[in-house]
Parts: C-alpha cells; structure tokens; sequence
C-alpha cells in the first residue's frame, strides 16, 4: 500500500484530509500525470480527477471510490497498468478503476465509447457513481472550451463528444435513477444546448 504523504495546509484539498486512500491517490495521480494538462484551459490535468473525487466526496461515497475517481484515467492516459494499481491500492479500487477504462483494442471511437458505456452500466452503482461524476466535470471542461471557441459544438470532435454524453445521460439515468450528480449532468447538457457559451467579446 502506498503511504500516503502528510497533509499540509494549503497543498493537499480539504476534502482529502479525512480520505487517507484518496491522498495517496492523489499522490501516486499527481505523479504519473506529470505535467499533462487539460485542453479546456491548459490547466495541470490533476484538477480533473480531483474534481471527480470532490463530487463524489460531497456525495459522501466511501473512501475507496474517491481513490478509484482518482486514479480513473491512469490506465488510458500514463503507463500505469491494473496490476500496479492491485499492488498499491487493492483489488476493490483497482476493479473499479477497470471498468472506467476504455478497451484500447477497439479502434473506432464511437464503438469505443459505446463499449465502455455498456461496460459500466453492467458494473456496479459505485462504477456509474464514478462515472457520473466523471461526465459532469468533463461537461464543465467543455463548456470551458465552448467560451474561447464556439464553432467546437458543431466541428465533428464536438459533436462527437456531445453525443457521447448525451448517451450517457441516457445510460446513467437508467443506472442511477434521479442520484444528483446525474441531475446536475443533465441541467448542464440541457444549458450547453439551451444556453451555449459566449465568446468574451460578445458579452
């Protein structure tokens, strides 16, 4: 098990200081990634599984779901693979964390993000709770990128993550129900569509 570094104020998330697994989540994240960084805003890319963790923090999920949150994209985007994860936080984050990750083995895109949608509505709750979380910071991102670029929604890389979403809202609201983190997935999807961002210039 990874030893989770000291809590230090003004470093480490409030919300991490109760979550010794998470921490050392966010510690083993913070490493892996690096300097990565979000294409929204060119923010350092450990905001958005911190994000991730927060939500579902504030959903009072278990401290294993928060490190999974944590930890959902080391398998797509570092060199990590499932069996360090096993090693260092156990087989419940570690499962957890596999069925958040696409099948690299399939190459089109949308038959990609179809499997890993059917992938988690056949998991557990705690899987789609992830996910759910997942998406709504991912919409939030976009709507980021929408404010600086507009024309995004319509070129084919918007349109197909917007889909994407909207299928899982779909997904998610058969899943979950009426849990409130996809209610807020779905306000935030209805205010892209509805209420599309504007560029600074235009307010």
């Amino acid at each position: 098990m990874v030893r989770s570094p000291d809590v230090v104020a003004g470093r480490v998330p409030t919300f991490l200081r109760d979550r010794p697994v998470t921490r050392a989540a966010f510690a083993f994240a913070a490493r892996v990634h690096g300097s990565d960084t979000r294409d929204a805003d060119g923010a350092p890319f450990i905001l958005h599984p911190l994000e991730v963790a927060a939500l579902l923090s504030s959903c009072r999920c278990r401290d294993e779901v928060t490190a999974a949150a944590m930890l959902h994209d080391t398998l797509e985007g570092t060199a990590v693979t499932g069996q360090q994860i096993e090693a260092e936080f156990g087989s419940e984050v570690a499962h957890l964390v596999r069925c958040l990750t696409e099948d690299g083995s399939i190459g089109d895109h949308r038959e990609r993000k179809s499997a890993l949608r059917g992938q988690v509505a056949h998991g557990s709750c705690e899987a789609a709770t992830i996910y759910a979380a997942d998406k709504l910071s991912k919409i939030r991102e976009l709507r980021i990128r929408l404010h600086a670029e507009p024309a995004f929604a319509v070129q084919p890389e918007g349109r197909s993550k917007l889909d994407h979403y909207w299928r899982s809202l779909a997904m998610l609201e058969q899943t979950l129900g009426g849990h409130p983190l996809v209610n807020q997935l779905r306000f935030e999807l209805e205010a892209i569509r509805d209420l599309p961002p504007r560029t600074a210039g235009r307010y």
